[in-house]
């Protein structure tokens, strides 16, 4: 299920750049994407997996390779596996510049975040442009209707777990892909971590979906050491499995919060990990309420316009707003998500806009209307809330 803006953002970023890298975690569709992209292409491309030794091998004298098929897209799968190539492609770019070879050289795909992939924001500096790729959201969905909303939060954005034949082969999915992630992707990420440790981390953190980060509560629970469990969750981060949010921090003259709040990035990734397994025993969870917000927040930065903000207000007095979007020093959206038909705003809402100045405020939840609520809120579906973002771009 790949998308035609997505396909068209990154063909449009190719036309611009030398080298264009695509990230995501494993199985969210890089890949797929590439292939379609690449039948635009002319000449045909070349796909390296360098997860493949034979791919690999082609690779032991990469300058001598890249020279021999100058002219062509070139996309380099997993390139987290071989990240002196970094430097290399710095070399190559460059030189190609000088006898006028300056856009779409290179697809680079990987499965990791740029704090992980340090030597490309270094080595390509100027010369390499980024795309985040997400799961699937909900304008994607091939049928726009509340039960679909409803699979794709219960199921995640996971292609292999939305399209799943059915629920219980969907959570199957998942666990086998988290089971994959511990046992496979995560040790090749510095030292060894036990992979139950890092699974009761990642449960941890399920069950406190969208809840502050407490690192040296988590640590005891785990019964390591602060600081390593920081580093733990700093990996789940840099794999795209994990987000954080800032607390705003403007000048209010006001007692905030200082610690981020923390969301598993897929709702059905959370799911699996607490067992639920349908949308009845999700409806009746504890989490329910949390995992929603956090569906919703996903859902609403995978299409944030460029130069747009995301973090969150809290005051020790209670104040309090989910989301907090801002653009330049004048536009500040204020969002509350709730899971709920009937939904209401309590005090903290309306006192945290008076304190940020809010220009736009809304309440997100789970209906098909839009209208307006008292003192300039508007309750929209999640959908028009991202209609309304996507109308900035």
């Amino acid at each position: 299920m790949i998308t035609r803006t997505a396909q068209n953002e990154i063909t449009q970023l190719l036309d611009e750049f030398p080298a264009v890298g695509i990230l995501g975690p494993r199985q969210v569709g890089k890949t797929t994407l590439s292939e379609t992209i690449a039948t635009a292409f002319s000449p045909d491309p070349i796909y390296l997996d360098l997860e493949s030794p034979g791919d690999q091998a082609k690779l032991s004298d990469p300058e001598a390779y890249f020279e021999l098929n100058k002219g062509k897209l070139i996309i380099l799968d997993e390139i987290q596996r071989v990240p002196e190539l970094f430097s290399i492609l710095r070399g190559v770019i460059d030189r190609r510049r000088r006898q006028g070879f300056r856009t779409g050289q290179f697809l680079i795909l990987g499965s990791a975040s740029l704090d992980l992939l340090k030597q490309a924001s270094e080595s390509l500096a100027g010369r390499i442009a980024y795309k985040e790729l997400p799961g699937l959201t909900v304008p994607e969905l091939p049928i726009q209707t509340l039960t679909e909303q409803d699979k794709l939060w219960l199921r995640g954005g996971f292609p292999d777990s939305f399209l799943a034949q059915n629920d219980t082969a969907s959570l199957r999915w998942r666990l086998n892909f988290i089971a994959t992630y511990l046992e496979r992707d995560v040790p090749q990420f510095g030292p060894r971590i036990p992979a139950m440790t890092l699974r009761r981390l990642w449960t941890m953190l399920a069950h406190s979906q969208g809840g502050q980060l407490n690192v040296a509560q988590l640590g005891g629970n785990l019964d390591i050491a602060g600081p390593t469990a920081k580093r733990y969750i700093e990996l789940l981060e840099d794999l795209l499995l994990i987000r954080t949010i800032r607390p705003w921090s403007g000048n209010v003259g006001k007692r905030l919060v200082k610690s981020p709040k923390v969301y598993i990035r897929d709702s059905g990734l959370t799911h699996a990990l607490l067992n639920i397994s349908s949308l009845d025993d999700l409806l009746g969870h504890p989490v329910v309420g949390a995992s929603w917000e956090g569906f919703v927040m996903e859902n609403l930065l995978a299409c944030l316009p460029v130069g747009m903000t995301p973090w969150f207000y809290r005051t020790a007095a209670g104040a309090e707003i989910d989301l907090v979007l801002e653009q330049g020093i004048n536009q500040r959206y204020a969002i509350e998500i709730k899971r709920s038909l009937a939904p209401s705003l309590s005090k903290g809402f309306y006192l945290g806009c008076e304190d940020i100045g809010a220009t736009k405020r809304f309440l997100v939840y789970p209906g098909t209307e839009r209208y307006p609520i008292s003192n300039g809120v508007t309750a929209i579906p999640l959908i028009d809330m991202m209609k309304e973002l996507s109308a900035r771009n």
